[in-house]
């Protein structure tokens, strides 16, 4: 399994368009992404109702993975989404 841990640097939050954005990104991905914040559970990326029921707020930090050792680019892209505050 791979995971890459990132701090929510998103104003707004995983909240209405960013979260739209977010799971646009994640479904244009070749590797299955569950997100989740370090002491919950996890959610599919390309569901945007769970992504938002996730309730990331700035500075939250939160858990994407795959279990597909190949999903490194993948999990780079939906990290750089979240870590860009712009």
């Amino acid at each position: 399994m791979l995971e890459r841990r990132v701090v929510v640097a998103i104003e707004e939050g995983l909240h209405a368009r960013p979260a739209a954005l977010f799971v646009k990104l994640a479904t244009e991905q070749p590797a299955a992404v569950t997100i989740r914040k370090a002491d919950g559970a996890a959610v599919p990326t390309s569901s945007i109702l769970s992504v938002m029921t996730l309730g990331a707020r700035l500075g939250d930090e939160v858990v994407l993975a795959t279990d597909d050792d190949a999903a490194g680019p993948s999990l780079d892209a939906l990290a750089a989404y979240l870590t860009t505050a712009g």
